[in-house]
């Protein structure tokens, strides 16, 4: 299966879990990305955990941008993004 393929059924289901906001988001993310995937370490998790919180907008949405642009560039920071907002959206 394509890395996009799984980045975006991944980050669907993070936004389905996320429904109390963007602080809820943080632990599943942590849980899919560092435990179930194994993308990466905790560390680099932590990381992007703090850029997204330093950035202006959504925590939930921020992360996923930058998760998926570090996995796998632009488009994966597309996917995510829109993954992550998709189950909002419907």
């Amino acid at each position: 299966m394509s890395m996009l393929i799984k980045l975006f059924i991944s980050f669907v289901f993070i936004g389905l879990g996320a429904y109390g906001g963007g602080l809820v988001a943080i632990p599943l993310i942590q849980h899919e990305l560092v435990i179930v995937q194994q993308w990466m370490r905790f560390e680099e998790m932590a990381t992007i955990i703090a850029i997204a919180q330093m950035t202006p907008g959504p925590i939930a949405i921020n992360a996923a941008t930058f998760t998926g642009f570090r996995l796998v560039g632009v488009p994966g920071a597309v996917v995510a993004t829109l993954a992550v907002i998709l189950p909002s959206l419907l």
